[in-house]
């Protein structure tokens, strides 16, 4: 995208998406389709008890991702990829836009006028977060992606993987197609499990973080954003994350 005058025309910002950007996580996602759809839950049963361990999904995910990521998608299996869909637009302005955070839009607008390309990197499935990428007006989107075989889901996800470590990788790989110079870029996350996407990055910045990433951030000096306030009560204090690296010389 030709921006004209922009300051940053080989740089990137990459968001991770839940608890960063919006304040549900992927499982909120799926309960909202597992509501409309009664066999999710009954797969979601079958793979639980498949596992022989973590009664719900909120824990896998604490203990690996990776794990978690095999059991859970494993439930859309069988799912109808044109519903699927069609309830992520319903999923969108039910459940996903009224939890955006609300500096979360204003961050991306500053970063996007500096001519950064946005780019979302989230776990979550790529058709839930498309209506977010579209609201939020970001260049790219990278997220997991279901495999569907004559438009139904099998319950596998394509490679690559979208977590934790992989998605350094992901962002490397993304750098070298498109130009961008990583030392000039950005990236904004709430979770110490995503500390190899910003170590990748020469302007790391911790989003609404947990208690291990806030430690880390403060011991490398990284700036901490708060994007759970009413843009009206931060008429004075810009996303800082962006804006005190923009007027840096």
């Amino acid at each position: 995208m030709h921006r004209a005058g922009t300051k940053y025309k080989n740089s990137a910002a990459f968001y991770d998406v839940d608890g960063t950007l919006i304040k549900i996580n992927i499982v909120h996602a799926f309960a909202y389709y597992a509501a409309r759809h009664a066999s999710l839950i009954e797969s979601a049963g079958r793979s639980v008890r498949t596992a022989l361990s973590i009664p719900v999904f909120w824990a896998a995910d604490k203990l690996s991702r990776k794990w978690f990521n095999e059991i859970f998608y494993r439930s859309y299996e069988g799912q109808s990829e044109d519903r699927l869909v069609v309830l992520a637009e319903e999923l969108f302005e039910d459940v996903i836009k009224p939890n955006i955070y609300p500096r979360a839009k204003d961050l991306i607008d500053e970063s996007r006028r500096a001519g950064v390309r946005q780019v979302l990197v989230s776990g979550a499935l790529d058709f839930t977060m498309k209506p977010l990428a579209r609201y939020l007006g970001v260049d790219d989107l990278i997220a997991n992606r279901l495999e569907f075989v004559d438009h139904y889901a099998t319950g596998k996800l394509k490679k690559p993987f979208v977590a934790g470590a992989t998605k350094a990788d992901i962002m490397r790989a993304y750098a070298k197609e498109h130009g961008v110079d990583l030392a000039e870029s950005w990236a904004y996350t709430d979770s110490f499990s995503d500390y190899p996407m910003l170590a990748v990055v020469g302007h790391p910045t911790a989003c609404n973080p947990d208690f291990r990433l806030r430690s880390l951030a403060r011991s490398y000096d990284w700036p901490v954003l708060d994007l759970d306030e009413e843009p009206s009560h931060a008429v004075a204090r810009r996303p800082q994350g962006l804006a005190r690296q923009i007027r840096r010389p």
